[in-house]
């Protein structure tokens, strides 16, 4: 998948904002999928996003993460952890089936389909440049830092 153009794509977001791909031309974007909002996994990897942020940022790079969430639910876990990016919210799975990050997964000995931990970064021409699957959350924002800054 990597340096494919990224599928079009519009989601609804947090604060009234829409998660458009084609609106992104032109910027690089860190699109961070994860199982849940206020759950363990994701709080701390929200963090971590959200503690480095500034240097994204300065990186001339976006982060919007993405759940099935409702946008209420986005809303909260934004507002409690303080996240200055933006989440968005596909609830009806379509991002989830351009990026395939829906797989069965064990959850207490059940088989569940939910969402795999994925990052991928996009950049400034739209394209994939690279993907990260079955995310350990320890480092990771760190890891995809280091990356972007390679880019340009």
């Amino acid at each position: 998948m990597s340096d494919q153009p990224v599928p079009a794509l519009e989601l609804p977001a947090t604060a009234g904002k829409t998660l458009s791909t084609a609106e992104r031309a032109g910027k690089k974007l860190v699109l961070y999928f994860y199982p849940k909002d206020s759950t363990p996994g994701c709080t701390t990897e929200a963090q971590q996003f959200r503690d480095l942020h500034a240097l994204f940022a300065q990186a001339g790079c976006e982060i919007v993460g993405v759940s099935r969430d409702s946008l209420k639910s986005h809303e909260n876990f934004k507002a409690k952890q303080e996240l200055p990016f933006e989440l968005a919210s596909d609830a009806e799975e379509k991002a989830c089936a351009l990026f395939d990050v829906i797989k069965m997964k064990n959850m207490y000995g059940k088989q569940v389909r939910g969402i795999e931990r994925s990052t991928f970064v996009i950049d400034a021409n739209g394209a994939i440049r690279r993907v990260w699957r079955g995310v350990k959350v320890a480092g990771h924002a760190q890891e995809v830092l280091d990356f972007i800054k390679t880019l340009n």
